[in-house]
């Protein structure tokens, strides 16, 4: 029997989850999946989503086999992260399903459509590091330094300084 983490999530605290809840634990039920419902409430563009948060968390525990969600923007606040929830998901060895998007990974179909959606993360993954190559390139003959600072050596007046305030009971001598 598969295990399926369900995920509903609404953009206002007024709002239900009602219909997604129960679209999705009659689906569950017909696959005859045991499931664990988590639930959002605010808005999918904020950082931090608790339930979100724990279901990834069981998913790397391997506590579940299945992610069933409602519709992809439910689960996602952006194209990048759901791409990287995908990928997660595939590395994990964890389907994918979206109701209204009919995508279910627990079938050849949707594994192709999962497989697509990891070549697309692939391409991105890739176009972004180019960028970042290219861009990293073009400050260097811009003449601009890329990484950390260079130290500063101590000359012999910094030493005699750091010696003095020390005697005096002073922890930090030289500023920076």
């Amino acid at each position: 029997m598969k295990r399926a983490a369900i995920y509903v999530r609404v953009s206002t605290t007024d709002q239900q989850v009602g219909l997604q809840e129960s679209e999705l634990r009659q689906f569950a039920e017909q696959r005859k999946w045991e499931y664990q419902i988590f639930t959002d409430r605010g808005s999918g563009a904020k950082v931090n989503r608790p339930a979100l948060d724990d279901l990834m968390q069981r998913l790397r525990r391997k506590k579940f086999d299945v992610l069933a969600v409602w519709s992809l923007d439910r689960l996602a606040r952006s194209l990048q992260q759901l791409l990287s929830i995908a990928e997660e998901c595939k590395t994990l060895g964890v389907d994918l399903v979206s109701l209204k998007q009919s995508l279910d990974t627990t079938l050849p179909a949707g594994r192709l459509t999962f497989q697509v959606l990891g070549a697309v993360a692939e391409l991105e993954r890739e176009m972004l590091r180019e960028r970042v190559k290219s861009g990293m390139s073009q400050a260097r003959r811009a003449g601009k330094h890329l990484g950390r600072p260079a130290r500063r050596r101590l000359g012999q007046a910094d030493i005699e300084k750091i010696r003095l305030l020390r005697s005096q009971g002073k922890e930090r001598a030289v500023s920076r």
